[in-house]
């Protein structure tokens, strides 16, 4: 296929205005699924599940098999609405939405039509130079997700090209609430920046009531990122497409960059936009076409007769709400202020999602300094090197122990960092690696003199550069102390031991 033809992206904003919608998935993490008892089990697990090793009739549309609600993702389906500042239904119903699903046995999906569980809310998102943006939201939604297709054969592990596929029904039922915003004007060139914070903003909120995992690169978390122009002085909406299932914040934020240049570029060359779905593509930064995009008419919703209305009691919405977390951007600020963090010392910690363990380390006893250090430095650049999530390498409490050594002065930073790596390849706790590979410092007098003796020995000019006043001169002997006992010496007691025998 042809690369498309782009638009320079300032061009293309002078002549275009964006408009942006999105619906966002969220996958909850209930212990069983939306409507059967088939376990719901949290990432690690999941992803270790034989395939259709996590099923049962309904999931797989066998005949005589009836839905019955979970009542816990109704109750996350409610604290999330009420996080979103909607309001609650007092009567909410499911419906049947009919679509070919080779993935859902059934061969429709249970969601909600017309009669949301929540809707009409709003939430604030903060942009990197602290920019706040208010994003409607139209609604928020329970559904069911649907299975996994493996296309096998192709060179490219799509559908096209592919000599078969094979069906997953692991995934089909899992609870999710699909969150769909108001249209959204107004961002003009921080449109991409928009989505991504937007994105950001609602990973920050599930992940503060606790109801799901939220990651994208697991489709915990997942984006549809709805685009369209209008030509600058009209009022009339331009044709959308929407990008599917886009797994990271950095690719949301490329994906509408990509559809507003190509947009522009069609609409300017006397073009159309055909309204449809389009699969975003992370190696090549482009976007492809799916499907024509469908409207709600033909997906003959109708509701569901198996299950009846969810009306919640106002009691229990008063009890949930009671309960919700600080909101994400008063939180930041707060946790910003406390820990004493410039905006861009906090933005390193914020925008590499890292706000939760490095909270989390400082509560385990690092201060937040040498927790910000060890989580967008050392760790974020081995997880880095092992395409892993820096959260999957080592704990918090780990990382807190770690830096507790090093203040104690039984490692040095190069010595630690040696230790991290011994944790993350699950050697035990940071003090197990240190006794098992015998890294601590060594400060005892008698084996730091015979070192120096020996470097000075090798150096007898040092001595007399020293006594002469240049006491620069001891760093040749302390380099070769810290070399000979592999970097185990302390530097400082090297040294002070250096001056004490220059003042013999």
């Amino acid at each position: 296929m042809a690369a498309a033809k782009l638009m320079d992206f300032d061009k293309a904003l002078e002549l275009f205005e964006p408009v942006l919608g999105f619906e966002v998935h969220v996958e909850l993490n209930t212990n069983t699924k939306m409507f059967s008892d088939a376990p719901n089990p949290a990432n690690e697990a999941y992803h270790a599940a034989e395939p259709n090793t996590l099923i049962a009739p309904v999931d797989l549309g066998l005949p005589g098999s009836l839905p019955v609600v979970n009542e816990t993702a109704i109750r996350s389906s409610i604290s999330l609405g009420l996080a979103l500042g909607c309001s609650i239904a007092e009567s909410s119903r499911f419906a049947r939405k009919n679509y070919f699903y080779p993935d859902l046995g059934k061969n429709y999906q249970i969601s909600q039509y017309d009669e949301p569980i929540a809707y009409e809310g709003s939430v604030e998102v903060e942009l990197e130079d602290g920019t706040l943006i208010t994003i409607p939201i139209e609604r928020a939604h329970m559904e069911e997700d649907a299975g996994k297709l493996t296309h096998m054969g192709g060179a490219t592990g799509r559908i096209q090209g592919a000599e078969y596929s094979l069906v997953d029904y692991n995934r089909a039922g899992v609870p999710l609430v699909e969150i769909v915003t108001n249209i959204i004007y107004g961002t003009e060139h921080r449109a991409p920046e928009v989505a991504k914070a937007y994105v950001q903003a609602i990973r920050d909120i599930v992940r503060g009531l606790g109801i799901s995992e939220a990651r994208l690169e697991r489709g915990n978390l997942r984006c549809d990122a709805n685009v369209s122009l209008r030509p600058r002085g009209t009022d009339k909406l331009g044709t959308r497409t929407e990008t599917k299932n886009v797994n990271s914040m950095r690719s949301v934020e490329r994906a509408v960059r990509y559809e507003i240049q190509r947009q522009a570029q069609i609409l300017a060359d006397g073009g159309t936009i055909t309204q449809e779905t389009r699969h975003w593509h992370e190696d090549t930064g482009t976007t492809s076409p799916g499907r024509p995009k469908s409207d709600a008419d033909d997906y003959r919703y109708f509701p569901e007769p198996d299950l009846l209305p969810v009306e919640p009691a106002a009691a229990l919405i008063e009890e949930l709400r009671a309960a919700l977390p600080e909101q994400p951007v008063a939180r930041r600020r707060r946790l910003m202020t406390e820990w004493g963090f410039t905006d861009l010392e906090f933005q390193d910690v914020r925008n590499g999602g890292l706000l939760e363990v490095v909270e989390a380390t400082i509560a385990a006893g690092a201060t937040p300094a040498t927790a910000r250090k060890w989580w967008t430095g050392e760790i974020s650049r081995l997880a880095n090197a092992q395409e892993k999530d820096a959260t999957e390498l080592i704990s918090p409490e780990n990382v807190a122990a770690l830096q507790q050594l090093v203040d104690a002065g039984t490692l040095t930073d190069k010595l630690a960092r040696q230790v991290l790596e011994g944790v993350i390849a699950g050697e035990g706790t940071p003090q197990d690696v240190v006794d098992a590979r015998g890294l601590a410092v060594v400060s005892d007098d008698g084996a730091l003199i015979a070192a120096i003796d020996e470097a000075l020995a090798a150096q007898p000019d040092v001595m007399a550069k020293i006594k002469d006043g240049k006491v620069q001169a001891a760093g040749a002997v302390i380099g070769a102390v810290m070399k000979a006992m592999k970097g185990q010496a302390d530097a400082a007691r090297v040294r002070e031991l250096i001056l004490e025998r220059a003042a013999q």
